[in-house]
C-alpha cells in the first residue's frame, strides 16, 4: 500500500489519475459542504468547474429538483440557491435534491480526478470513515489537496497528513511518498488544534474576515460524520 500527496490540483494532468484510487480533500469548505448535504439527505451533487457550466447543466434538469450550490472567491455567485457553507446545506434544503456544485478549488479539483477509478471526498469530519474504507480497500492511493488559488493549503495538508497517520496505526507498512512524509509532518507540528490552526491559515483568515467563523468551527471537527462521498459517472453519492 502506498500513497502520495498532491498540494494542489493545478500540478498534475487529468489522464494521470486514470485508473487510480484518489481522496480528494478541500476542507475550506467544499469537502466538509458536500459530505454535510449527503448526510442530510441529497440526492447527489454534480461538481463542475465553471460556474457558466453550472447555470447550464442546472437548467431543466429533473423537474426543478436541482440547486445551485458554491461559491466565487469565497461569496455566493448571483443566481444561486446556496453559497458554500455548510450550515446551509440543512435536510430541509437539500433533502432529495440534486445539487449542482461549483467552489474556487474544490469542485474544480474533483474535476481534475474524474477519471479515477475510486474518488472518494474527505475532511475532518469524516476522516475515520475514510481512513477505515481505504484499509478495507488495500490499493494504493492519491490525496488531492485542493489548495488555494493554486497554491499550497495548511488546513488541506494538515488533513491529509492525518488521514495518513490513522492509517499507520493499521498498516505500519504502508509506502510514504516524499509529500506524503512532509503532510504527517505537518500533521504533527500543527495539527494540534484543528480550529486555531485554521484561524491561522490564510484561508481561515478571509473566511473570518468575511463573517464565516461558524463555518471554520463546523469544519474543524473530528469525526462528526460516517458519510463518504463517491463519485460515480461525473456525480458525488453516499457511499453504500
Amino acid at each position: 500500500m502506498k500513497t502520495n500527496v498532491h498540494f494542489s490540483y493545478t500540478n498534475t494532468d487529468e489522464l494521470s489519475y486514470t485508473g487510480k484510487t484518489t481522496v480528494v480533500i478541500d476542507v475550506l469548505r467544499a469537502s466538509t459542504t458536500i459530505i454535510h448535504a449527503l448526510q442530510n439527505g441529497a440526492r447527489e451533487l454534480i461538481p463542475v468547474a465553471s460556474v457558466e457550466f453550472a447555470v447550464k447543466v442546472s437548467g431543466g434538469m429533473f423537474g426543478g429538483q436541482t440547486l445551485l450550490g458554491g461559491e466565487r472567491n469565497t461569496k455566493k455567485p448571483e443566481g444561486f440557491a446556496l453559497g458554500n457553507s455548510p450550515l446551509e446545506y440543512t435536510p430541509e434544503v437539500v433533502g432529495g435534491r440534486t445539487i449542482i456544485l461549483f467552489t474556487t478549488n474544490g469542485s474544480k479539483a474533483i474535476v481534475k480526478a474524474k477519471f479515477s477509478e475510486n474518488l472518494f471526498i474527505a475532511a475532518f469530519t469524516n476522516l475515520k470513515a475514510v481512513v477505515n474504507h481505504l484499509v478495507k480497500l488495500d490499493m494504493d492511493f492519491e490525496i488531492l489537496c485542493s489548495g488555494r488559488s493554486n497554491n499550497f493549503s495548511m488546513e488541506d495538508v494538515v488533513c491529509a497528513g492525518k488521514l495518513i497517520s490513522e492509517i499507520q496505526k493499521t498498516n505500519a507498512d504502508i509506502e510514504l511518498t516524499d509529500s506524503a512524509k512532509a503532510s504527517v509532518s505537518l500533521s504533527k507540528s500543527s495539527g494540534k488544534s484543528i480550529l486555531t490552526m485554521m484561524e491561522h491559515t490564510e484561508h481561515g483568515k478571509i473566511l473570518m474576515e468575511n463573517n464565516f467563523i461558524e463555518d471554520l468551527k463546523f469544519c474543524s471537527r473530528i469525526n462528526t460524520s460516517a458519510t463518504i462521498p463517491f463519485l460515480t459517472s461525473g456525480v458525488l453519492k453516499v457511499l453504500q
